[in-house]
């Protein structure tokens, strides 16, 4: 299976929502749990039910979040030699030609986009169009609402 880019603050993120899923949600899933068993019967007790409904959601996260580490290869763009080149993790500053507007994306894994944010998936248009060119290089994007243009102000490894 072929490993999924994803940024050093990508991988930190998840693995900060699997700690707390292990050292906190979980314990508190089986508190409750095991509280709702001492009220008597099981088949009808709604408190029981959903508690085991939290854990079975719970338990699914976890077991996505360690497999999305294990398939991802964590790329640290800090440490790669500035090139003026669009690569994955790198800061983006578009200038729109037509709208003569600038807006900054970082290129980040599927897992990490965050659109308000700034952060844009590598597969997106944008970013498929932005790979592999330079600083000053003008750029079409073929995007749902139609052909964009613009020109590439700066990369930076943020």
């Amino acid at each position: 299976m072929a490993k999924v880019p994803m940024t050093t603050q990508g991988a930190e993120r998840l693995r900060e929502e699997l700690n707390e899923l292990k050292s906190v949600t979980r314990p508190k899933i089986s508190a409750a749990i095991a509280e709702a068993r001492e009220h008597g019967d099981l088949r009808e007790n709604a408190e029981y039910h959903a508690a085991r409904e939290q854990q079975s959601f719970c338990e699914g996260r976890i077991t996505e979040i360690e497999s999305k580490l294990a398939d991802s290869e964590i790329i640290d763009v800090t440490k790669i030699e500035p090139t003026g080149r669009v690569i994955f993790g790198t800061t983006v500053t578009l200038y729109n030609l037509e709208t003569e507007e600038s807006v900054t994306y970082q290129i980040v894994g599927e897992d990490e986009a965050e659109v308000p944010a700034g952060k844009i998936s590598v597969g997106s248009p944008i970013a498929r169009a932005l790979m592999g060119k330079n600083e000053g290089d003008e750029v079409t994007v073929n995007a749902p609402a139609g052909d964009i243009d613009y020109e590439i102000e700066s990369v930076e490894h943020l």
